[in-house]
C-alpha cells in the first residue's frame, strides 16, 4: 500500500506523482541466454509471463514472453529443446526506477506490452519489473479514502 509519506510532498495527486520505484516488483525472476525454455515457464507460472534474460553482470539482453514460449509450441518443438537465447526479444522496451507514472503509462500502451523491465539508469542492471496491474494497485492505493 502506497502512503502518503511515501511520495515526494508537492502539490497535486499523489498518482500523478508515482514513479516506477514506488510501484515496481523488485524481487525478479530473470533467465540467461542459456536458460532452457521448460525452466523459463516454469518461472511464468511462478510469476509474471515474462522473463528478463540478462547477461553475467544483470545487464538486460532481453525477455521472453509466454507468447515466445506458445510459439515454440506451437511448431511442434519441446521447450525443453530451446533456450532463452534463441527466442527472445532483443529490442526490449524497458524503463528506469525514476521513470514518472504518465510516461509509463504511455510506454505500456504505445508498444502494446503488459509488462517492462525496469532497469537502473547508471549501469543497466535490472532492478525491477512494472506491470499495468501495478499501476491499477498504485492508482487504488493512493487515492484518498
Amino acid at each position: 500500500m502506497i502512503q502518503k509519506n511515501d511520495v515526494l510532498d508537492s502539490e497535486g495527486p499523489i498518482f500523478d506523482r508515482l514513479r516506477v520505484v514506488d510501484i515496481m516488483e523488485k524481487e525478479v525472476q530473470f533467465g540467461h541466454k542459456e536458460t532452457k525454455g521448460d525452466v523459463l515457464a516454469s518461472l511464468m507460472i511462478e510469476g509474471f509471463g515474462g522473463v528478463p534474460i540478462v547477461d553475467r553482470k544483470q545487464r538486460l539482453l532481453g525477455i521472453v514472453t509466454e507468447f515466445d514460449l506458445l510459439g515454440v509450441l506451437d511448431t511442434g518443438k519441446k521447450l525443453s529443446d530451446i533456450s532463452a537465447g534463441q527466442i527472445m526479444t532483443h529490442e526490449t522496451v524497458s524503463v528506469t526506477p525514476d521513470t514518472d507514472i504518465r510516461t509509463l503509462i504511455y510506454v505500456l500502451q504505445t508498444n502494446h506490452v503488459i509488462r517492462v523491465p525496469v532497469i537502473d539508469n547508471k549501469d543497466g542492471k535490472l532492478v525491477g519489473i512494472v506491470a499495468r496491474r501495478d499501476i491499477l494497485l498504485g492508482y487504488v492505493s493512493s487515492e484518498p479514502e
